[in-house]
């Protein structure tokens, strides 16, 4: 079980767009939903790390958050370290990994 949580710089400010765009496309409903479901991965990435599929490298996870929005994360020991939110309609060969 993952006892510590980090946001990486990426990750907030990837975080921080995806909400943006919410606010400018969607409204505040979807934007308590998306934190909400967010929240529920991280939750449940901390109790079942390694659940989710590798993303390119061997230490490098995904989940999904919505159809549109996935989680980049690595688990270190007993941290788990937030790496980027992407938005699956971007170019795949340019994920952060």
């Amino acid at each position: 079980m993952v006892k510590k949580i980090i946001w990486t710089p990426e990750s907030e400010k990837s975080f921080e767009t995806v909400l943006t765009y919410l606010q400018q496309k969607w409204s505040q409903r979807e934007i308590v939903n998306f934190i909400k479901k967010t929240d529920e991965v991280i939750n449940h990435i901390q109790h079942f790390p390694l659940s989710y599929r590798h993303a390119g490298k061997e230490d490098t996870r995904e989940a999904v958050i919505t159809k549109h929005t996935i989680l980049i994360y690595r688990i270190s020991g007993s941290t788990l370290y937030l790496v980027y939110f992407w938005n699956t309609s971007k170019n795949p060969s340019k994920k952060p990994l």
